[in-house]
Parts: structure tokens; C-alpha cells; sequence
């Protein structure tokens, strides 16, 4: 698949091709995230939001590590006034990746600890290679996650087993990531890429507008009461009707059955 690289950023850059992004880590040896890489990521995150020409986004780290997590050793030499101004960019790149109004997979490699998990969080879905470690350690330097970790993996896999890993920072393998419901899907390593841009391809032609309706319309919902959550469905669902893509949809299900529907993205 041809990408095209976009210039400009030192450790986090945005590949585009074939209508699929990939938000690609590169801060060697293991992509620790010091605040630089942290900005980045907020702005190639929010280009790949805007971008007419990425309908998905794959995030991934390269073949040796997904992201081990922020960096310690710029974090430590922080005094407690400096991380109080540090504490919302940080939040604020995570939550763009989480923002992206298009289907976002994590591809993970290696280790995904500490603000590579709330990374991996930040995404729709995630992948990992049979490799992986993923984890949320920060309780072993005397804090907590501060990227979305209490949060997001506690609506993810239940605040009980939330707790336990935050607790204790243990590192789970892939399988027992698979098995806690932190990851969709295990590979081997050299099939994670593939597998990871093929997922975000089929959505490559697909209705997008109806795709970040059902984005928002679950997420949303997710911090609302049942009933504000209908609310929401029902207001996304209705909007659509007023869609190209919605015309094209049921014209072509009527005509050629479920499956055959050409898209316009609009």
C-alpha cells in the first residue's frame, strides 16, 4: 500500500494512502513520550481529524515497542507546579487520537505501558502482536496514570479489573489482555500491520458521516443516562436521513441487496 509521508514533525508523524492514516511513533529507542512527542501527537492527531482524504486511522509504533509510556526521566525532574501545567496538554493529545471522528485501531508491538496503554486506549480498537506487554505501571513510581488511564480502561474492562492492574502495575501478555478484554485481537508480529491497515481499509469507501455518528453516539453515550443516550441515537440517527450516503445506501441495498453500496462520504 503507497503511503505518503508528511513532513514536519520529529516523533510522531501522519502517513496517508489509500484513504487510510497511519499515526506512525517514532521517538527511538522505544517511543517514551516526552512533552515534545506529546504536542505532536495532539496536532497529527487533529490533522488526521480534518483531513477529507483519511477516512481510518491506524496508530502504530514501529516493530520493537507501541509506546513504553511517557518519559521518566523529564518527568522526574518536574516540580509539582510545572506537571500542574503539564497536566492538561497532556490529557488534551491523548484525547485528540480519542476525538478522531473516524475508526482508529491501535496496531501494538512490544510495549505498550503506562501513556502507550492510554495511547492504545485512546483508539476504537486495538490489535496487538503476540508479543505485546501492555500495562499501566505508574503506581510503581509513586503515581497514577494521568492520560486517561483511570478512565478510559475502566469503561473499557470494568473498574474492578481496572483497579487490580492500576493497583498493582502488573504487566499483562498478550493473551491476558485478550482475555480481560483490553485487546480485540492477537497476531503474529509480522501480520499486525497488515491486519491493522486492512481493518482501517474497508472503511476507506464507507459512509463517513454515518461512521462518526455511530462514534459519537456510542462514546457520548457512554458518560450520559440511558435516556440521554437515546436521545443522542435518535438525534444522530434522524440526521442522517439528511446524508448522500444514506440515499446511495438504501437505493443500493433495494436494488442489489445489503453490502453493494458506493459511497460518497457525504
Amino acid at each position: 500500500m503507497p503511503f505518503v509521508s508528511e513532513p514536519g514533525n520529529e516523533f510522531v508523524r501522519l502517513e496517508v494512502g489509500d484513504g487510510v492514516g497511519t499515526l506512525r511513533l517514532d521517538r527511538p529507542p522505544v517511543n517514551a513520550m516526552n512533552a515534545a512527542m506529546q504536542d505532536q501527537l495532539r496536532a497529527v492527531a487533529q490533522e488526521a481529524a480534518g483531513r477529507d482524504d483519511v477516512r481510518a486511522v491506524v496508530v502504530y509504533g514501529g516493530e520493537r515497542a507501541f509506546a513504553a509510556g511517557a518519559d521518566v526521566k523529564e518527568m522526574a525532574a518536574m516540580t509539582h507546579a510545572q506537571m500542574v501545567a503539564r497536566a492538561e496538554p497532556l490529557q488534551a493529545a491523548f484525547t485528540a487520537v480519542a476525538a478522531i471522528p473516524k475508526p482508529v485501531v491501535a496496531a501494538i508491538t512490544g510495549y505498550a505501558l503506562g501513556g502507550g496503554l492510554e495511547l492504545a486506549l485512546a483508539a476504537d480498537v486495538r490489535f496487538c502482536a503476540d508479543n505485546a506487554k501492555l500495562g499501566q505501571p505508574e503506581i510503581l513510581l509513586g503515581v497514577i496514570p494521568g492520560a486517561g488511564g483511570t478512565q478510559r480502561l475502566a469503561r473499557l474492562i470494568g473498574p474492578s479489573r481496572a483497579k487490580e492492574l492500576i493497583f498493582t502495575g502488573r504487566t499483562l501478555d498478550a493473551y491476558d489482555a485478550l482475555r480481560a478484554g483490553l485487546v480485540n485481537k492477537v497476531l503474529p508480529a509480522e501480520e499486525l500491520l497488515p491486519a491493522a491497515m486492512a481493518w482501517a481499509a474497508q472503511f476507506a469507501g464507507g459512509p463517513a458521516v454515518a461512521l462518526a455518528a455511530a462514534k459519537r453516539a456510542v462514546d457520548e453515550g457512554l458518560d450520559a443516562a440511558l435516556d440521554d443516550g437515546l436521545l443522542l441515537e435518535r438525534q444522530l440517527f434522524a440526521g442522517l436521513f439528511a446524508t448522500r450516503d444514506r440515499e446511495v445506501g438504501m437505493r443500493s441495498f433495494a436494488e442489489s441487496g445489503p453490502g453493494k453500496a458506493e459511497f460518497v462520504g457525504g
